[in-house]
């Protein structure tokens, strides 16, 4: 297993220097956090990650949470995840220091748990999915329901889940059927069943609090009449005691990856005595839980990268070990009696394990930003700042999600590829990334949900105003770009590739206009990844002029080897990655219309 699974000399330099977030600091909202004491906090989450996580990361997979005897039965370590993480904050630390949180930027809680995710990929998902539905109490209960739950959410002692998916709708949750009958009690009586409910039972905690969409009867069809509601494993008896609420764990799903995280089929009043409570107003439900979709997504997004980059972190300490080859002469020959070349040495493995870095830095980058958007819309004061912030977030966030997620899954079987037949062995630990990534493109809404998202709400929202304020964003890097001369041509064809989107939007746009939404959308996955690839461009160069003012002015924090790589990856990823948006365009430009369903039968 490789030695390390993180740089953290590169997310501290996006943290600080790219992303600027002493700016967000300011706020009056994190007035009691600085700099060095958020650095100490990311330190701490470190070496908790060090020991507590990442050595365990290999027998979780080997000994996989399993259903026996009504419950599941999870590895040791996810005790140790949610008792010592509670009592670190890690759940409770975007949380107002009200609902007993730290109050610290979701920047920084974004960075720790992106150390966690890349640590050890199968732990942090059950604190996460718990600071998940604890925030929709927050946000949208009553103080009874708060008072009841949060406190024992946030420390850890009870878990927490969202309880969204239904056997026969799948993503479709204008179809779901729970069922929610309202009593003279004050509660509802539940009745219904969820599938792939990540974090969903397990014996380390004392209740596990689901935040359930259901339908009450009579109310209207569709997702207009969708409520949330709290509904406990354990409802809590007048006394304080627990008794059980008549939610049973039906069964498990086996996996092919994050094995160690467990992901279960939930049944709500199989004997007819499941209580539920109402979150905010009914038919809010679906409002309520697409409010904190955004965070569930940079999530996703987040735990991709993290893999991504703990993938590259191996392959490259397996690229400088592995002896094999050697290199070729002058003469284009190779001479038999020198010894070999480490792999490292060979272009065509540098070239992967550049393809590699490019994408986890450059996704980590993308997910930074997005936090970064949520700070401003959560603290600050100026309302011209929150719409610019909230317009650039929901633009952002179908790329947040599906870039680390594809991009990684990409960048993963490169790193297979780096370490050769030993790849595809369990000795080695790439096999294993490669199956844990392979989740994050479906969590939360698949590839295709997220690029019809993209090109059919974000880019004609407002009138194109989000796309807009995107394109100045990425002008804006252009122009400090344009004063460095090495710099200067990479920044030209960003600005052509900007223009080259005009293009590829008003073809589609036609479409559109036309009614004709079906076509419209019919490529949105491939716009997704043409206007992703333009973003995670711009990110590096702005990476790379960061690097390069601080080379010049000699104002540096890290040393020159590490600014330099910034630029050589930047140059890399507009070579190889970004010159892909010229077939995509193509494509995506041409006329002619081969997935739409006609009469004619294709699949024979």
């Amino acid at each position: 297993m490789a030695s390390t699974y993180i740089d953290m000399e590169t997310l501290k330099f996006l943290l600080h220097k790219v992303h600027d977030l002493e700016s967000v600091l300011k706020n009056d909202r994190f007035e009691d956090h600085d700099k060095e004491s958020l650095d100490m906090f990311l330190d701490s989450v470190k070496e908790f990650s060090d020991r507590e996580l990442f050595p365990y990361f290999k027998e979780m997979d080997e000994t996989p949470a399993h259903h026996k005897d009504g419950t599941v039965i999870v590895h040791k370590q996810v005790d140790v995840m949610m008792k010592k993480g509670g009592e670190m904050g890690l759940i409770a630390a975007p949380f107002d220091y009200e609902a007993g949180g730290l109050q610290i930027p979701f920047m920084v809680h974004t960075a720790a748990t992106y150390i966690q995710d890349a640590a050890n990929n199968h732990l942090p998902g059950y604190a996460g999915l718990t600071q998940g539905a604890a925030e929709l109490i927050v946000h949208f209960a009553n103080k009874e329901l708060n008072d009841a739950y949060v406190p024992n959410m946030l420390s850890g002692q009870w878990g927490g889940t969202m309880c969204l998916t239904e056997p026969q709708a799948g993503s479709s949750l204008s179809d779901i059927v729970t069922k929610a009958t309202p009593t003279d009690d004050g509660h509802y009586k539940l009745n219904g069943q969820k599938i792939f409910i990540s974090g969903g039972d397990y014996q380390y905690v004392e209740n596990v609090v689901h935040l359930v969409l259901a339908r009450i009867e009579g109310a209207p069809a569709g997702t207009k009449g969708i409520s949330l509601f709290v509904v406990p494993k354990h409802r809590i008896k007048e006394n304080g005691d627990l008794e059980f609420n008549d939610v049973t764990t039906v069964a498990d799903f086996q996996k092919m990856g994050q094995k160690g995280y467990c992901t279960t089929h939930l049944g709500f009043g199989d004997a007819d005595d499941c209580k539920g409570w109402l979150v905010g107003e009914a038919n809010q439900g679906l409002k309520y839980m697409f409010m904190m979709m955004n965070g569930a997504r940079i999530g996703v997004g987040r735990g991709a990268a993290a893999i991504a980059m703990a993938a590259y972190q191996a392959s490259l300490q397996y690229a400088n070990e592995r002896p094999q080859g050697r290199k070729l002469q002058s003469s284009g020959k190779k001479n038999p009696e020198e010894g070999q070349s480490l792999i490292i040495e060979h272009p065509d493995v540098r070239r992967m394990l550049l393809l590699q870095k490019s994408i986890a830095e450059g996704s980590i980058s993308l997910i930074l930003l997005a936090s970064r958007y949520q700070d401003i819309l959560e603290s600050s004061k100026d309302e011209e700042e929150k719409k610019k912030a909230k317009l650039l977030l929901e633009i952002l966030i179908p790329m947040v999600k599906t870039f680390p997620s594809e991009a990684g899954a990409q960048s993963v079987n490169t790193g297979l590829q780096v370490l050769g037949g030993y790849g595809f062995c369990e000795d080695f630990i790439l096999q294993q990334y490669y199956r844990d990534i392979r989740i994050f493109s479906i969590y939360e809404g698949t590839t295709g949900i997220q690029s019809q998202d993209l090109l059919g709400r974000k880019v004609p929202m407002e009138n194109g105003k989000a796309l807009q304020l995107l394109s100045s964003e990425i002008m804006e890097t252009i122009g400090k770009a344009s004063n460095h001369n090495d710099l200067a041509p990479y920044a030209k064809k960003l600005g052509g590739k900007l223009k080259l989107a005009q293009e590829v939007i008003g073809s589609l746009m036609q479409y559109a206009q036309k009614g004709n939404y079906e076509r419209y959308l019919a490529d949105a996955n491939l716009f997704m990844e043409f206007l992703s690839h333009i973003t995670i461009s711009w990110l590096w160069l702005d990476m790379a002029t960061h690097a390069k003012v601080s080379l010049v002015s000699g104002d540096k924090t890290h040393s020159e080897e590490f600014y330099e790589s910034k630029i050589h990856a930047m140059k890399f990823y507009f070579k190889y990655e970004l010159t892909k948006t010229t077939s995509l365009a193509e494509t995506l430009m041409d006329s002619e219309t081969l997935t739409v369903k006609t009469d004619q039968e294709v699949f024979i």
